[in-house]
């Protein structure tokens, strides 16, 4: 036995001889197009200028939905979750921060990833600077420090401007780990000059960018009366100029506080321990932390509050959407959106491009199952300014975001590529074919119940070149014109009961089509196999949407010129046809085979096969091939337990009394036969009696191994495996393909996994992972939301559900389908954006007083303020360069050295950096007391500096004189070029007010010097009575 094992092996190396087959030089496996939403989103971002939406997955995709049906994918390098994204608007570049601490600078015209920015440090608050090139970016510890974008290579670069802790938070010693920055908010209309910082610990810092200090304290410890600890989870601005800030806390608390204006002449408060008032939401009474807000402006009546609540909360009450106008104050008017599940991110996204109409919002919600759905944000509105009437308008309305499929899912599906016409298709160009299309996105003319379908220009199936069949759980059928890469309808069928006209409602198991000869034949769930015969090309195109019964029924004989039906027992799994002699074979799951002559049709055969594991036929192969010598015609039946059975087609007598199977029953997946004169040849010693012929194999491929048997073997019922291999994981899907006469195989794995192997060799030609692609194997008899097939000519379509459908190309081919490129560009390039006013300035009278009746009145001092502070983006922009490229404070790694910096070392001195006007000390008095004594020490070091330099001044007199012969030609030649000399008056007088200037922060250092070497001298003296007054304690007891 051992001997004639070890024979076989030796023949099937030494006695087949290989043939060329497709080399991995010809495979280009790749992600061509992703049409869709991405299932797992998690977050959002949004480009108000550009109407870019990114959506953000847990696998570390980026889908970007534009205008006019554009789309990309962006596939992060790592497959990790986002904790922050981000637009530089009107710009074309995404900011991402993964929970590695990695920030991600994507290039949206490229669709590139240009450069990671690696951080230490666990980032808490990231947040783009708009119009500029500047990012801040808080980490766990409370530092917060500044990246500055290179707008030519996409890099970022740390600034040398830095706020640290101790500068803004003050005495840490008691909040430990709760110092983290969680929200660093630009002031509205003046980002140059103010910033909010937002601690986890309540603390809200008011920071002054050009001054570097801490202007304004609110928040802290004084919110937390007992013992319950509170912590900032969220927040928002409320006011388009920054007067209004609106704080959530892990309480469910939301609190409203006021910021002091900006204007010069108002002396700010150095504290503001109470907030302006407090909303009366149901979250405090269910503890539920508050997630994310968000405001809308709406011209005073009707601005509004978005609140979520914290995803992993059972309550009803988790969205809430509360008004805030004069009456808030009084009585609280709010809509509860009746979710049914918890929403992880939102976003306001405009739905209407018409810049000659007013634009119309949604609100865009993330759901925790990776879905979206949109709600009109007009419809919101109006429910909360009518809440109140007599006749209060219905709830808004819920749409899901899905493709435009109909209503039931797809439950089979067939591609099939037509190589005669290579690029044509839809005879239209890219614009009318998006004007036709429906929108992923809410658009203004969209219907109220989400896409709907419109169906295109059918003239016959010879002008398409990628055609996509499915069948759908309600009966219908659907044919797609996938030219380019966008599922555009071309025309459906629409099944009916036997009783009436109402739908069938009997999901289609089963179809086949072929292009040659336009044989196409579906099966459903109750076992009936329809016939389809089409009419001659061209058809008419009067309309492409039919009803079908039995046989032609009115209205359907646009393309279909007859109908035949015939009931088989069991559900129907597979289909075959024998072009040659019109013979049908049809497979169930209860074990049926049926033979039928389509003409009648009538049954010429029925076989039952029965087995200890299932009884279910996976697939049907009608074959040709010799038997003891004669040609004979063949029926190979794969059975679900990976057991093969051979029948005669003609009769269905079997042609061997047992099965070929694996040792061990696992799910069978695909079967194939692979044709000799596109195999190898065969010579060994067991081919002898088949050595004229060529060698054919069958190929058979499960969950667990694929196998490649010898055809003539498997006739007979003897198992001969002439290749197998193992797979390392479960697999899904399997198919072949073909390169003109090449065939490989290609599998699809858990996890995305694609293997594309020779034939029949197995060998491993190309391994992708494209993410996100993933289907279920479901056991049961439920039909799964994937449906993945894959054409003759190596390109594969996963459609997920009615959310997204993934175009995955094997072969190195340049031009697959048409409109790629326009359909990705998402990006448009720079806009001319001018800003409006704000439309509430001059609308609304305010009648009664309210919290938020003031939101009008700060609106109007601050425009009036405005005018005076606001800058164009350009200038400030290069406001933030000159401020930001100074080094404030020490970066946090030099912090440790900078605090044991000899006394001895040389003290640099900028007068114009001095600011000698009176300022409050924040925080502890006995931390400012210490400050105070450090700085009359740096004080006194300047003294000692001016002396030096007024002597050096002296020296340098004569020095000067001499220099002035050079200025005075220097003076001539700016004259002559138009510029003003040194000599100037204008020139001079601003050279004698800046020494009056400075003269006079000379004097006010001195001052503050005595002062603050007195307020020390009173320190110690005050120390050392009272370690007199402990030693006499101490000597009485």
């Amino acid at each position: 036995m051992f001997v004639k094992k070890l024979v076989e092996k030796a023949s099937k190396k030494s006695g087949v001889v290989k043939k060329n087959g497709i080399k991995a030089s010809e495979l280009n496996a790749r992600l061509v197009f992703h049409n869709g939403i991405p299932s797992a989103s998690i977050s959002l971002a949004y480009d108000s200028i550009q109407n870019i939406l990114a959506i953000s997955t847990k696998d570390g995709r980026i889908k970007l939905l534009g205008k006019d049906n554009t789309q990309a994918l962006l596939v992060s390098n790592e497959p990790l979750p986002s904790k922050f994204m981000q637009f530089l608007d009107n710009h074309g570049v995404l900011f991402r921060v993964t929970v590695q601490n990695h920030i991600e600078v994507w290039d949206i015209e490229t669709k590139t990833l240009a450069y990671v920015y690696m951080m230490n440090e666990d980032i808490t608050a990231f947040t783009v600077i708009q119009q500029t090139s500047y990012v801040y970016v808080g980490n766990s510890v409370g530092n917060v420090i500044v990246l500055k974008l290179d707008q030519v290579t996409n890099h970022l670069q740390q600034m040398n401007y830095n706020i640290p802790l101790s500068a803004s938070h003050g005495n840490t010693s008691e909040v430990a780990d709760d110092t983290a920055v969680l929200h660093i908010m630009p002031l509205p209309k003046a980002e140059s000059k103010r910033v909010l910082l937002i601690f986890r610990d309540g603390l809200i810092v008011l920071w002054g960018i050009e001054e570097s200090k801490v202007l304004l304290v609110m928040g802290g410890n004084v919110l937390s009366l007992s013992n319950e600890s509170k912590k900032v989870t969220s927040a928002c601005w409320a006011c388009p100029f920054g007067s209004k800030l609106i704080v959530g806390y892990n309480t469910g608390e939301i609190y409203l506080w006021n910021v002091p204006s900006l204007s010069a002449d108002m002396e700010i408060p150095s504290a503001q321990n109470i907030p302006s008032y407090k909303l009366n939401l149901s979250y405090k009474m269910e503890k539920i932390p508050i997630l994310s807000l968000k405001w809308v402006y709406g011209d005073g009546k009707c601005s509004r509050l978005y609140v979520n609540g914290f995803f992993n909360s059972s309550s009803s009450n988790m969205f809430q959407i509360v008004l805030l106008n004069e009456h808030t104050a009084s009585r609280t008017i709010k809509l509860i959106l009746p979710l049914l599940e918890p929403c992880l991110d939102m976003e306001i996204i405009s739905s209407a491009f018409n810049q000659n109409k007013q634009n119309q919002n949604s609100l865009l919600l993330v759901l925790k199952s990776g879905r979206l759905c949109t709600f009109d944000d007009y419809a919101i509105e109006k429910y909360l300014l009518q809440n109140q009437s007599r006749s209060p308008p219905s709830l808004p309305k819920q749409v899901m975001l899905r493709l435009p499929f109909t209503d039931s899912t797809i439950t089979v599906a067939k591609f099939i590529t037509n190589d005669s016409n290579f690029m044509s298709g839809i005879n239209e160009d890219y614009n009318m074919l998006m004007k036709s299309f429906p929108a992923l996105l809410p658009t203004e003319g969209r219907a109220k119940d989400g896409n709907s379908l419109s169906f295109v220009r059918f003239n016959g199936f010879s002008n398409i070149k990628n055609l996509y069949i499915t069948g759908h759980s309600d009966g219908t059928i659907n044919f797609w014109d996938i030219s380019c890469p966008l599922l555009i309808p071309i025309s459906s069928v629409k099944q009916q009961s036997e009783d009436d006209h109402s739908l069938s409602g009997i999901p289609v198991t089963a179809l086949y089509f072929d292009i040659t000869s336009r044989n196409f034949v579906c099966g459903d769930q109750s076992g009936m196999v329809r016939i389809f015969k089409f009419k001659s090309e061209p058809f008419s195109t009067e309309s492409n949407l039919f009803s079908l019964q039995g046989n032609v029924k009115k209205g359907s004989n646009q393309i279909i010129q007859s109908i035949k039906l015939i009931k088989v027992n069991g559900a129907v799994i597979s289909i075959d046809v024998n072009n040659h002699s019109k013979h049908l074979a049809v497979g169930t799951d209860q074990g049926y085979v049926s033979v039928i002559e389509t003409e009648g049709p009538t049954v010429l055969f029925q076989h039952h096969t029965t087995s200890e594991v299932c009884n279910s036929i996976m697939s049907v192969r009608f074959e040709t091939c010799s038997f003891h010598g004669f040609e004979k015609k063949v029926l190979f039946i794969g059975m679900k337990d990976s057991s093969v059975l051979a029948l005669e087609s003609d009769t269905g007598n079997t042609l061997s009394t047992s099965t070929i199977h694996p040792k061990k029953p696992a799910r069978a997946l695909y079967m194939q036969i692979l044709d000799g004169s596109d195999s190898p040849n065969s010579s060994g010693a067991n081919f002898v009696e088949d050595a004229s012929h060529k060698q054919s194999f069958l190929l058979l491929c499960n969950e667990k191994t694929v196998y490649v048997y010898s055809l003539h073997h498997a006739v007979q019922g003897i198992k001969r495996v002439v290749y197998k291999k193992k797979f390392h994981g479960t697999c899904c899907w399997a198919s072949t393909f073909s390169n003109n006469s090449d065939v490989a195989l290609a599998l699809h794995f858990q996890g995305g996994k694609i293997e594309i192997r020779s034939l029949p060799e197995l060998t491993l030609l190309k391994e992708i992972s494209v993410r996100g692609l993933t289907i279920q194997n479901s056991k049961s008899d439920s039909y799964s939301d994937n449906a993945l097939c894959s054409s003759s000519d190596g390109e594969l379509i996963l459609v997920n559900g009615d959310q997204e459908v993934f175009f995955v190309s094997l072969l190195l081919r340049k031009e697959i389908y048409r409109f790629l490129d326009p359909i990705s560009d998402v990006y448009q390039g720079m806009i001319a954006v001018e800003e409006e006013p704000i439309s509430g300035l001059t609308i609304h009278k305010e009648k009664k007083k309210g919290i938020f009746s003031s939101i009008m009145k700060d609106t109007k001092e601050k425009h009036t303020l405005e005018t005076e502070v606001k800058n164009p983006a350009a200038s400030t922009a290069d406001e933030l360069s000159n401020t930001f490229s100074i080094a404030n404070f020490p970066l946090d790694n030099k912090i440790s050295e900078q605090l044991v910096v000899d006394e001895e070392d040389e003290v640099e001195l900028n007068i114009d950096d001095i600011d000698i006007e009176d300022e409050k000390p924040k925080g502890n008095n006995m931390m400012a007391a210490i400050n105070k004594q450090k700085i009359t020490s740096k004080f006194m070091a300047i003294k000692g500096k001016l002396k030096q330099k007024m002597i050096k001044n002296e020296k340098g007199s004569a020095k000067a004189e001499h220099e002035e012969e050079q200025a005075d030609t220097v003076d001539q030649i700016k004259k002559k070029y138009g510029f003003a000399s040194a000599v100037d008056p204008n020139a001079a007088k601003l050279a004698q007010n800046k020494l009056h200037e400075n003269l006079r922060k000379l004097q006010g250092i001195s001052l503050r010097a005595t002062e603050m070497q007195g307020t020390a001298q009173s320190f110690s003296a005050m120390a050392s009575e009272v370690l007199r007054t402990a030693e006499k304690d101490k000597q009485i007891s």
